[in-house]
C-alpha cells in the first residue's frame, strides 16, 4: 500500500468530548476512498491494537458521500487530567500516519 500521506488528502485528529478522540481521513477522490475504506489497517481491530484500546470501543465510519473515514476511540485519560499529554487530541493522527506509512511498530 502507498502511504496514507500520498493517498489521503488530509488527516487530522481532535477532541470529541472529554472522553473520546476522533481521527478523520479526508480522501482526494472516490477511488482513494474505496482503497482506504478497504485497508485492513483502518479497520477497528487494527486501530484497537495500534492505540491499545479495546476493539469493541473503536468505531470506524466510512462516509462515502464525503470521501471521509472517521475513526472514534476512547481517550486514554480524561481530557485535562494531570496525565493528559495531548489535551486537544491533535497528535493522534501522527500515530496512524506512522503505522500506515512504515508498516512497522517501533513503539517502546
Amino acid at each position: 500500500m502507498n502511504t496514507l500521506q500520498t493517498l489521503g488528502y488530509e488527516i487530522r485528529s481532535k477532541n470529541a468530548g472529554p472522553f473520546s478522540l476522533t481521527i478523520d481521513v479526508f480522501c482526494k477522490d472516490s477511488d482513494t476512498f474505496a482503497q482506504l475504506a478497504a485497508e485492513p489497517k483502518l479497520q477497528a481491530p487494527a486501530i484497537a491494537e495500534l492505540f491499545r484500546r479495546p476493539a469493541q470501543l473503536i468505531n470506524v465510519f466510512p462516509i462515502e458521500a464525503l470521501s471521509v473515514i472517521k475513526i472514534s476511540l476512547p481517550r486514554p485519560v480524561v481530557q485535562g487530567a494531570l496525565q493528559d499529554r495531548d489535551m486537544h487530541g491533535a497528535q493522534w493522527a501522527f500515530i496512524l500516519l506512522d503505522a500506515l506509512g512504515s508498516g512497522e511498530d517501533d513503539r517502546p
